[in-house]
């Protein structure tokens, strides 16, 4: 027959044991659930405008890589001052696509994939056109979003 100090003991015991299962769960269990969880970002929510930079400050047949979120955009500035920007992420496989002023064209260097200034693949393995985002100046100011 157990005396009433080995109850307490036990008790205590399974308390102890009982705590440091939970602990070594919630230590397991929480950086992996982290892991799995995507982060939040702005871009992908479509809510987030960017400045990309006063329009004089970008030449007529340039273009300049802005970061747009988590991802790389490409805003050009076309012969006939139209400005135009695009996710500069070639649909081939994902590499930072470029500028070509000589030839007008949005180059990716990877696999020598070629859109037009519309963001339309002309040559090259690029599947699909590139992401097209919405282009707002305000008082010289470019400012680029996702479109609605």
């Amino acid at each position: 027959m157990p005396e009433s100090g080995d109850k307490g003991r036990r008790r205590f015991l399974n308390f102890v044991l009982g705590a440091g299962s939970l602990t070594f769960l919630s230590a397991v269990t929480y950086p992996v659930l982290k892991y799995l969880t995507p982060p939040d970002t702005g871009a992908e929510s479509g809510n987030e405008t960017v400045s990309a930079g006063k329009v004089n400050d970008l030449a007529l047949n340039s273009g300049k890589i802005v970061k747009f979120g988590n991802q790389p955009a490409i805003v050009i500035r076309r012969q006939d001052n139209e400005v135009k920007a695009f996710l500069a992420v070639c649909t081939h496989l994902g590499c930072t696509v470029q500028y070509m002023p000589a030839d007008r064209v949005i180059w990716c260097a990877c696999h020598n994939g070629k859109y037009d200034l519309n963001g339309i693949n002309i040559s090259g393995p690029p599947p699909r056109p590139l992401t097209p985002l919405k282009v707002n100046i305000q008082n010289d100011e470019i400012f680029i979003s996702r479109e609605a």
